[in-house]
């Protein structure tokens, strides 16, 4: 809509063209809607594996997108993804998603990813400089494997992982002595060197205690800043699940507009610079 002679605005929602459909042009949309410049593609399992699909993304949109792969380490073809994806598509970035609901450890309930049959994937992420997002589930569930990721770091000194969903802080039971305890655990892994966190997701687990703009989520993210710095924590969205519960635009605002705590510089780095440097212009070294 065109406002007077200069000023044009954006006068309807970003659409959605359908209820089981958003496609990469939907995402742009809501991206510039919130002024956001560049997304990492993070794959859920849940939509099965779609790594051709993120690499088209990307090609098509290279200065907008980066690609993460996924490949389910028990599948028989589970060399042959991970050789296509990092070396036909070029991946640097893998996900993987254990929680029970919706990743690997509700598939393979004995999953450990410190044990032998993953310890391939991490040698050669370790030697190709791969960036390794880890979705650990629920606290105190089988796959919170806090105690495995720290085995990891123990074994393969260059590998590098980012904790997805500020490892899933217990807002709807925040007395609990036990699962908060449990959480700063997993959070105070990115004191390490070489771990980080991200903050998609917040704005589902606040959603059933609290609306917009979620403030109890915003006192887990200043924990998380007080406990590992503001140099390991990465803003994210989790879209399109997400814009269930929020816009994308308030998505970045919760953080952008409210986390009063933080000076202009921390919220520069949180809201991109952390996460070039891990995932982008830096990350190989």
């Amino acid at each position: 809509m065109q406002w007077g002679d200069e000023q044009t605005i954006q006068f309807l929602p970003t659409r959605n063209p359908g209820t089981t459909c958003f496609p990469p042009e939907v995402l742009l949309e809501n991206m510039d809607a919130a002024g956001v410049e560049k997304a990492v593609l993070l794959q859920g399992p849940f939509y099965g594996e779609a790594n051709e699909y993120v690499w088209q993304a990307t090609q098509k949109w290279p200065d907008r997108f980066l690609g993460s792969a996924y490949v389910d380490p028990r599948s028989p073809a589970a060399r042959a993804t991970f050789r296509q994806a990092t070396e036909e598509f070029g991946f640097h970035i893998f996900k993987f998603e254990l929680s029970e609901p919706t990743g690997l450890v509700g598939l393979y309930p004995d999953l450990r990813i410190d044990e032998e049959p993953m310890a391939w994937i991490w040698e050669e992420a370790e030697r190709l400089s791969l960036v390794v997002t880890l979705d650990l589930g629920a606290v105190g569930s089988l796959s919170y494997q806090t105690e495995a990721v720290r085995t990891l770091l123990e074994r393969y000194p260059r590998l590098k992982i980012v904790i997805a969903h500020l490892a899933q802080p217990p807002i709807d039971r925040g007395q609990d002595e036990k699962l908060d305890r449990l959480w700063q655990e997993q959070v105070q892994l990115a004191r390490h060197p070489r771990v980080w966190t991200d903050l998609s997701a917040l704005p589902a687990y606040a959603s059933t205690v609290e609306g917009y703009p979620y403030p109890t989520a915003r006192q887990y993210i200043r924990r998380a800043v007080e406990m590992v710095g503001v140099e390991k924590v990465m803003w994210g969205t989790d879209a399109p699940g997400l814009l269930t519960h929020a816009t994308y635009p308030q998505l970045l605002e919760f953080v952008a507009e409210h986390c009063d705590f933080l000076a202009p510089g921390d919220l520069e780095k949180i809201l991109g610079a952390n996460a070039w440097q891990v995932y982008g212009g830096d990350s190989r070294t």
